[in-house]
């Protein structure tokens, strides 16, 4: 199968793949503020990761391209939306397009479409510090995503099955490129020990990727004649690993993704730790089934319902979202407990 075939096959799997609520975001609540002392035209979605400034905490994360015209009328649908709601957007790992030059269009078309907007490109972490700067240059991107897809690559029938010298490629590309660097996982989670590593290395952000999203895992194993199914239940839930993210230091800007549905899911992972929030195959789902205008108008309820939640937790502005107290509970409390993080800070602090 071409790489363009099995692009396409990923596509399609996703769309069949719908996700459900997690169970992991009802272990958060927030404490009710009786005297919240601020109007809704108060707040400010605003925010800034690194050097990107962002007019909304909520950006469409990387799906697709190089997959001929299919991926080619995503991307370019994609970016229409993104010019149009203000959001940044990430593109799909552009190694098919630096393999194979015919498929630079599906990609380019995001920039064409937005020519002032926050464009990311993407690349696995088998790229060299030459791919990323093509991949850049490719489509004038303001930052760089790197993915990391183990699961996915170990299910996937023609995946790779060497992740020696990972990190030390990821930060032989941060001290050549000239934009940010976000490593992102795919959809399984990061720990805090691999944050940690990552900060070390100077990534600018993590986008950790939570489960509870779209599951590679499931999707490859459809592909496969013999199944790992013990792969889909795989990884950290999404609010866990925010968390295990934020618990370790300041120093790296956090993305959270993997399940965000509603205004609410969105308020609470910017509460619980993270800076941004990527949405994927959630805004896949509408844009092919109900076209650009819906999925525009779906993003202009998730900002609505988060202004709305923003301003009955008196929270002006992101960074006041993130001081908001907040219970958890459940299994989320239960994993953070064994690993040592505490969660009483949440429930202790206010906005100044």
């Amino acid at each position: 199968m071409s790489r363009s075939e099995r692009k396409w096959d990923h596509i399609r799997f996703a769309l069949q793949n719908r996700q459900e609520h997690s169970s992991a975001f009802d272990d958060i609540k927030f404490i009710h503020q009786s005297l919240p002392n601020i109007s809704v035209s108060d707040v400010q979605l605003e925010m800034g990761i690194g050097e990107l400034y962002l007019g909304s905490p909520i950006f469409i994360n990387a799906m697709t391209g190089g997959g001929g015209e299919k991926t080619y009328k995503i991307n370019k649908e994609l970016a229409i939306v993104a010019k149009n709601t203000g959001l940044a957007m990430a593109v799909g790992s552009q190694m098919s397009a630096i393999k194979d030059k015919s498929e630079r269009y599906t990609y380019e078309i995001v920039r064409k479409e937005n020519p002032t907007g926050v464009i990311i490109a993407n690349l696995g972490s088998e790229a060299t510090p030459d791919h990323a700067n093509a991949a850049i240059e490719m489509i004038e991107a303001n930052a760089l995503q790197i993915h990391l897809n183990v699961i996915q690559e170990l299910t996937m029938p023609e995946g790779d099955r060497d992740f020696s010298g990972v990190l030390k490629r990821i930060e032989s590309i941060v001290k050549v490129v000239d934009v940010p660097v976000i490593v992102k996982e795919v959809g399984f989670g990061m720990c805090k020990e691999m944050v940690e590593s990552l900060a070390s290395i100077g990534a600018t952000a993590v986008d950790v990727g939570g489960s509870g999203g779209t599951n590679f895992a499931e999707i490859e194993n459809k592909r496969r004649e013999q199944t790992l199914s013990f792969f889909n239940n795989w990884g950290i839930p999404t609010p866990i690993t925010i968390i295990e993210a934020a618990s370790i230091s300041n120093k790296n800007f956090i993305i959270g993704s993997g399940g965000f549905l509603t205004g609410h899911d969105i308020a609470k992972g910017i509460a619980i730790g993270a800076n941004a929030i990527g949405m994927a195959g959630f805004f896949l789902g509408i844009l092919v089934e109900k076209g650009i205008e819906a999925l525009q108008e779906e993003i202009d309820t998730l900002h609505k319902e988060l202004i709305m939640i923003m301003t009955a937790l008196g929270a002006k502005s992101i960074a006041d979202l993130k001081n908001t107290p907040l219970i958890i509970s459940g299994d989320t409390y239960h994993w953070l407990n064994q690993r040592g993080i505490d969660t009483k800070k949440y429930s202790q602090r206010s906005i100044k």
